[in-house]
């Protein structure tokens, strides 16, 4: 992969909810810091471009959790 940039022409063609998938994005980039994931290292260091690539590519997915009553 390498000097990997955030997928602006896949944020700009989603379909969803684009705050939903940029918290998404953020909440996994931190996940994958958090284990040293050797993903983000391999694209120096751009974890939040690595969390959105896998979003968008659908690698990994993302739920809503509904609050609890």
């Amino acid at each position: 992969m390498g000097d990997m940039i955030f997928p602006l022409e896949k944020l700009a063609s989603f379909e969803g909810n684009i705050y939903e998938i940029t918290v998404a994005a953020s909440r996994r980039a931190f996940q994958m810091s958090k284990i040293d994931d050797p993903e983000i290292e391999e694209n120096a260091g751009k974890s939040v471009s690595v969390a959105a690539e896998q979003l968008f590519d659908e690698k990994v997915n993302y739920r809503i959790e509904e609050p609890s009553k």
